[in-house]
């Protein structure tokens, strides 16, 4: 999927479930063992700015105002005024590039590289060295995956994702609802056939859902998020992992566009023949978000192929309006037998983009502190948990929510703006879901059997139907797969000044128009308006694009092997 977008990920209560939920099950790791100090001593009243690339952080964001906030205020004297993206972030750090005027922090998601051209972060290595004993035990050995590039081992920002994840929940998948597997007796669900005949079925015995049209499978083409609902589950249904707009092909240890796949190609074909029987929703390449989101809200939608980041709010919309029955399972659709669905296959510590500190701050060392205390402890389980007493209580020596704070958690989608949990989990440094501290307890707040506790009732059953504890569980493990030996392939930053940058804008163009085509045109005319597409890619120089990105690729390859 979009890299970045799968990861707005979470700073709602979708953030919380997802930074941790939506990131599955293994054996719990132990966090280092050494016990630091607390770094932020000096309380002394300070503002940043930050700036966040991510453009639908600033919808759930707290505005500094929350008790979390206003807790890490007192414990470190640090005030934030944040700043989130409105439209295409390219244009807001573009801008800041040719001004050279920045924030403080600036959080540039997969347009890092913008700011790293222009000299804009400060380079962090010796600020970490001198005053980063927190970030130095958080990250450990992976703090050598921070480094930008071969040709700039630098480290720039704190990377994402968090350390010592354990994934206890898919990422990726195709979505059906409780009631339509329950109504069918829980059928097979393995392939897309499997996925379509059950969608057919259940339409032909309900045309209508409380008055109004039964919709079949519905996508969301609006702006970026064709990437996460229309394109990428292409790739995943034919084998291949989240790596962008990327397949690595593991025998020539080249990449190429995904959408270039002739196996891809059969993906849409398959749209396409949805289409062309009414199954799929006619008004997914024009619905906006908003309307999405709605429409799922009524229950009348059976089927997706989305992020549940994507459709989180939704979803507890039906809960609340007493239709949990209407909320979605998550399986790993295949378009034959003869793929095996990647969603678990693991990628080590990725490092990535992260917060940087520009070169605009007056006071990078105040801030290099603020950054470094939030890696310590205290910050770590003030950002996931809360405040002692008010959220959470410590019961046998484990924290645990009281049940105010639980019950709003799991099912109030204003939680992470009025409480402040899960706001500084992500995009800020940190722990994942499963670690533990010192103590053994866990620095998250989810963890197998929190999220098994979130389940509703409807959720509990079609998963006991399946023979299934979570989710993951009807995935294949990470044990099927070989480690990637780049991590994952949409953190991987093109050089601004390189035409390759050119080329991808075009392609993101190109794609957004051709996909829809193929997919809403006539079954006779599916293979031509395709080929049409795959000939536009070519002139547009997608092949020149590959080759630059292979470099990278190796690279950064080069760079992991080097540390």
């Amino acid at each position: 999927m979009l890299g970045s977008m799968k990861k707005v990920w979470k700073l709602c209560l979708c953030f919380i479930l997802l930074i941790t939920l939506l990131s599955g099950c293994g054996k719990d790791k132990t966090s280092k063992e050494t016990t630091l100090e607390q770094s932020q001593e000096d309380k002394t009243p300070v503002t940043f700015t930050y700036w966040s690339a991510d453009t639908t952080a600033g919808q759930m964001d707290d505005s500094y105002k929350s008790p979390v906030s206003q807790k890490i205020k007192e414990l470190t004297g640090v005030t934030l005024e944040k700043e989130f993206a409105i439209g295409d972030p390219r244009e807001k750090l573009s801008f800041m590039a040719a001004s050279g005027e920045y924030p403080d922090f600036i959080y540039a998601l997969e347009y890092s590289n913008i700011i790293v051209d222009a000299g804009g972060f400060v380079k962090l290595d010796d600020l970490i060295e001198k005053h980063g004993p927190n970030i130095k035990k958080l990250y450990g050995d992976d703090l050598t995956r921070l480094r930008y590039s071969i040709d700039d081992p630098s480290i720039y920002f704190l990377g994402l994702p968090t350390v010592d994840e354990i994934r206890y929940e898919p990422e990726t998948g195709f979505q059906i609802q409780y009631a339509v597997l329950k109504e069918l007796g829980f059928p097979k669900m393995e392939t897309l056939q499997d996925y379509e005949e059950a969608i057919k079925t259940y339409i032909s015995k309900y045309p209508e859902i409380e008055g109004k049209p039964t919709i079949g499978l519905s996508l969301l083409a609006d702006d970026w998020r064709i990437k996460i609902s229309v394109t990428n589950p292409a790739v995943f249904a034919t084998g291949g992992p989240d790596d962008g707009e990327w397949y690595y092909d593991t025998k020539s240890k080249k990449a190429q566009i995904h959408l270039t796949r002739d196996d891809e190609k059969e993906y849409f074909r398959w749209l396409n023949h949805m289409n062309d029987t009414g199954l799929l929703d006619p008004e997914s390449f024009f619905q906006k978000y908003d309307q999405y989101q709605a429409k799922i809200a009524e229950g009348r939608v059976l089927a997706l192929a989305d992020a549940k980041w994507e459709y989180v709010d939704a979803e507890q919309a039906l809960v609340s309006a007493g239709k949990p029955e209407r909320g979605y399972g998550e399986f790993p659709l295949v378009l034959n037998d003869s793929y095996t669905y990647a969603d678990f296959r693991p990628v080590g510590y990725t490092g990535g983009y992260g917060v940087g500190i520009s070169t605009s701050c007056k006071d990078p060392v105040a801030a290099i502190k603020f950054l470094d205390w939030m890696c310590s402890d205290e910050g770590q389980i003030l950002a996931r948990w809360g405040i002692e007493g008010e959220h959470y209580d410590v019961v046998d020596g484990k924290r645990k929510f009281n049940d105010e704070t639980f019950n709003s958690w799991s099912q109030d989608v204003d939680f992470a703006t009025r409480t402040g949990i899960g706001i500084y989990s992500w995009p800020w440094p940190g722990y994942g879901q499963g670690a533990v501290d010192s103590n053994g307890d866990y620095y998250s707040p989810v963890y197998k059997q929190s999220i098994i506790d979130t389940y509703t009732e409807p959720e509990k059953e079609t998963l006991a139907a399946y023979g299934a504890e979570t989710w993951k569980d009807l995935y294949p493990s990470e044990e099927d797969f070989e480690e990637s030996p780049y991590g994952v392939l949409w953190q991987i930053n093109i050089p601004s000044d390189n035409e390759a940058t050119v080329i991808m804008q075009k392609y993101d163009e190109v794609t957004a128009k051709r996909i829809p085509a193929a997919v809403l045109a006539k079954p006779e005319d599916f293979d031509a308006l395709w080929e049409e597409y795959q000939a536009e890619l070519k002139s547009i120089g997608i092949e020149k694009l590959e080759d630059e990105f292979n470099k990278l690729i190796q690279g950064k390859i080069d760079l992991w092997n080097k540390n």
